[in-house]
């Protein structure tokens, strides 16, 4: 059974190398889509057929890409119908309030619904600046931790230094959402 699984992620990598970049940014745009996809499987792909370093930044780009392809869906057919029932403009305008620092660690959660995400926002009336630089900071350590690390979940979570490294992260991309809020004006 091991040797079905490696021959099965050898033969993946080859695809990947075969087709691309295009192709491994391809399938990381999908996932934002469509979130039954394996964000974590697609991102461990690009960096063995990419490298570490190619294959985080087109996980990064493409991962921030899907999102916003997202949002702008959500924003462009379905807010108009949302705000016409009362009883979500509450829920919209709660939405809205979301500090960029809290919007941030949303999104730099590995465990986050990042489709329920793209949804909320482009349902509510946040802004793309707000959304775009959330984005930005939260899926960096998205793409690490899926990347780097690139461990089964179950492993992910009992080391104690996968989690210390990710409490790091978390920690810089809310000290740089700070600092970004502070130096663009965001709220």
């Amino acid at each position: 059974m091991i040797d079905i699984i490696q021959d099965f992620v050898n033969n993946t990598v080859i695809y990947l190398q075969q087709f691309g970049i295009l192709f491994g940014c391809f399938i990381v745009i999908l996932e934002s889509i469509i979130p039954a996809l394996p964000l974590g499987v697609f991102i461990a792909f690009n960096i063995m057929a990419f490298g570490n370093v190619v294959g985080f930044i087109i996980s990064w780009i493409s991962t921030c890409f899907g999102c916003c392809l997202s949002f702008f869906v959500f924003r462009k057919f379905f807010s108009k119908r949302i705000y016409k029932h009362p009883k979500l403009v509450k829920i919209n305008n709660t939405l809205k309030k979301i500090s960029f620092t809290n919007l941030v660690l949303i999104i730099a959660l590995p465990f986050s619904p990042a489709f329920l995400i793209n949804i909320a926002c482009g349902i509510s009336k946040t802004s793309f600046k707000k959304y775009i630089s959330a984005i930005l900071l939260g899926k960096l350590s998205i793409v690490y931790f899926w990347g780097f690390i690139s461990k089964s979940f179950l492993e992910s979570i009992t080391d104690i230094k996968t989690m210390c490294i990710l409490v790091i992260l978390l920690l810089i991309s809310y000290i740089v959402s700070k600092i970004v809020n502070r130096k663009l004006n965001i709220e």
